[in-house]
């Protein structure tokens, strides 16, 4: 692992960079809001995927890197993300890029690439879809605006997605794909009656989301 500052219009913020300098595709991984690039979930992730041969970037936002608890507006947690994503598309031109994260730093991804930055697919690892028991707050909208690949790795106990809330949206998405992690939670920690441990089911959605990228790479 490598670790790099990157200048953002808001401040700079850490990178890691895990695995191999010329893996076929790069995957940029945000932290969700309760959680920074160091959180024992986005490490797993980086080391898994790191492990099928990807390049894997995962950053702070700058609220995390400053220490402080609350997320960002949405105009700084965007313009963060997307500085980091031009840092790293400078660093590996021509190489396939995708672009994601834990909950809101999925969200986050995707509403830069609704607006105009370019990515060769979406990876979403626990999507926010609506905060739980409130459908009446749906984040979806801008998803009808990307015209990228992408994947949904969601827990099936997950609060913040129901899967049939989910599935409507999908239907919608011209392209994108569903893979259920079973009896996981929001942060795919599972009950020791799935039969299975966290750090087993941590290794799913790896699993899951590496066959996805490396699938979608030119």
């Amino acid at each position: 692992m490598t670790t790099e500052r990157v200048a953002t219009p808001h401040g700079s913020v850490s990178l890691a960079l895990d695995g191999p300098n010329d893996a076929p595709a790069v995957v940029i991984l945000a932290p969700g809001a309760g959680a920074g690039m160091h959180h024992e979930f986005m490490v797993a992730m980086s080391e898994e995927l790191a492990g099928y041969g990807l390049s894997v970037g995962r950053f702070n936002f700058v609220y995390s890197e400053e220490g402080r608890k609350s997320p960002d507006r949405a105009p700084v947690l965007e313009g963060t993300y997307r500085a980091v994503a031009d840092h790293v598309r400078g660093s590996i031109p021509g190489r396939p890029l995708f672009l994601g994260g834990k909950s809101m730093g999925g969200r986050i991804a995707s509403q830069i690439v609704a607006a105009d930055v370019d990515c060769d697919g979406l990876v979403y690892l626990g999507y926010p879809l609506h905060p739980p028991g409130r459908p009446d707050r749906m984040r979806d909208e801008h998803l009808y605006r990307i015209d990228r690949p992408m994947l949904f790795v969601e827990g099936t106990r997950d609060p913040f997605c129901p899967i049939a809330t989910l599935e409507d949206v999908r239907r919608r998405i011209p392209d994108s794909t569903l893979v259920l992690i079973d009896d996981g939670d929001h942060t795919f920690k599972v009950r020791k009656a799935s039969g299975r441990s966290t750090r087993a089911a941590w290794g799913e959605v790896a699993s899951a989301a590496a066959g996805w990228i490396l699938a979608h790479t030119r």
